[in-house]
């Protein structure tokens, strides 16, 4: 049987669609709903446009969601209306399900269907998913739409597939700055910060202006491959634009600084800026602790609980790592103490410890290291272990050193960087049968003596530079 869709221009459609504009109660969306039904207006497309869109307002899109599926053949207008809806509600599988609901009922899903439903496979990571839409998209011939094509650069990009990310772009007759953009995010999001350096300098060389998520994206890669004339050229860049150093891109210079070995330079970006977040400060406290500067990263902390902001767990594990590199033992037991009893709102996490662990074999207060190895609520890691071992040989507690060297061989029984050690250490004692024995353990598991490493311990300062 035909459906007879009401004109929009009726006073009934008029009506219904002032309701819906000016609805705000969920009961007057489920009373306009049934009119909708009864008069036969869930088929218009702009009628049902507005309810989708009064439905979204009010948190109730399982409402519009049971509307469609009792349209037999739905318009792709409407379609698209639902998928774009769920696709921001961060809700999963749901624009899939109707873009599949619109296959099986022949509609034929247009450029406007793509970007959104591909939106919603990107934020959850769904590449098989992605990959089917791709080739429909290849099959209905709208791969040539430079926003289908984006959405499927950062489909790929988000399931960190970069080979594929770059087949894509490669693939572009035509590429903008949120080609180029996603591209680098890509390519720093899976730590190939070279690849994402090079393509921010080719989007140069192709005169694609880059804009403020180009620039921290590549700030972000200059900080982690400590390209630092690369950083310094894009600061020189925002200020020949004149572009005002916001908090999100004065972090980024900030952090790309400290991360450098300028955090000098990273200071004078932080009392430049008007706006500030917890973000902000960290990037200062980080940058100075990885200058070892633990004196000046305390000064700071304290500034920042002054100024109003609260410190989070990053903050600490950057303040306590900055006194571990300058010895202040009191210090960082008076903070780390106060996390304990809930003065940041947050008990400390592995971080912490192995920081504290860390500060207290630097120290040489083996014992207190020891004695937080065995009371944390955790499993030591290999870095918790690293610490009191390197503090151990600096003592020369060869006893203690043994223990420890044993605990890492547990971790990684197939590391031959720690029989070496452990053989050197008894070597050290005059142990010699226990050197003889350790060799022929390294024997028994078929592992050789690398010539190229040797053992170094884990460092906690590596979590400043994540």
């Amino acid at each position: 049987m035909r459906v007879t869709i009401p004109q929009l221009n009726s006073p009934a459609a008029e009506r219904i669609i002032y309701f819906l504009t000016t609805c705000s109660s969920p009961s007057h969306i489920h009373q306009i709903q049934a009119q909708l039904i009864l008069q036969n207006f869930h088929h218009n497309t702009t009628v049902a446009s507005h309810f989708i869109t009064a439905c979204q307002s009010l948190n109730l899109l399982n409402t519009a969601h049971l509307l469609f599926h009792q349209l037999h053949v739905p318009h792709v207008f409407a379609c698209n209306s639902l998928i774009k809806a769920f696709s921001h509600s961060q809700i999963p599988h749901i624009p899939y399900s109707i873009y599949t609901h619109m296959l099986r009922n022949s509609v034929l899903p247009n450029n406007y269907t793509f970007p959104f439903v591909l939106k919603s496979s990107s934020d959850f990571m769904e590449f098989k998913q992605g990959q089917a839409i791709h080739t429909h998209v290849v099959k209905v011939g709208h791969f040539n739409d430079i926003y289908v094509q984006n959405s499927l650069l950062n489909l790929y990009a988000s399931c960190h597939d970069m080979d594929r990310c770059r087949k894509v772009f490669d693939e572009m007759t035509q590429r903008d700055v949120v080609s180029w953009t996603v591209l680098i995010m890509g390519y720093r999001s899976v730590k190939m910060y070279d690849d994402a350096l090079i393509s921010f300098e080719q989007m140069q060389y192709a005169g694609v202006e880059p804009n403020r998520v180009t620039m921290v994206n590549a700030l972000a890669a200059c900080a982690s491959f400590g390209a630092a004339e690369m950083g310094v050229w894009i600061h020189d860049s925002i200020r020949r634009k004149g572009w005002k150093v916001d908090v999100i891109l004065g972090t980024a210079l900030i952090d790309m600084y400290g991360k450098c070995g300028r955090i000098e330079q990273g200071l004078n970006v932080f009392q430049g800026m008007k706006e500030k977040n917890v973000f902000t400060w960290n990037a200062v406290i980080k940058g100075l602790a990885l200058a070892k500067s633990g004196h000046e990263a305390v000064l700071w902390f304290n500034k920042m609980k002054q100024e109003g902001f609260k410190p989070d767990e990053v903050t600490l594990v950057s303040v306590l790592c900055a006194c571990g590199h300058s010895g202040l033992v009191d210090v960082g037991q008076e903070i780390f103490s106060s996390m304990i009893h809930g003065k940041y709102g947050f008990s400390p996490g592995k971080n912490h410890y192995a920081c504290m662990i860390d500060l207290f074999a630097r120290a040489g207060y083996i014992e207190n290291a020891f004695k937080l190895i065995n009371e944390m609520p955790f499993e030591p890691t290999k870095t918790m272990w690293g610490s009191l071992l390197a503090g151990c040989r600096d003592q020369r507690s060869f006893e203690l050193s043994e223990f420890v060297a044993k605990k890492l061989l547990e971790l990684e029984p197939d590391n031959s960087a720690y029989y070496i050690m452990l053989s050197n250490l008894y070597a050290e004692m005059g142990r010699w049968s226990d050197v003889e024995r350790v060799r022929e353990s390294m024997k028994g598991r078929g592992l050789k003596k690398d010539l190229g490493s040797s053992y170094v311990e884990p460092e906690p300062q590596e979590l400043l530079a994540q």
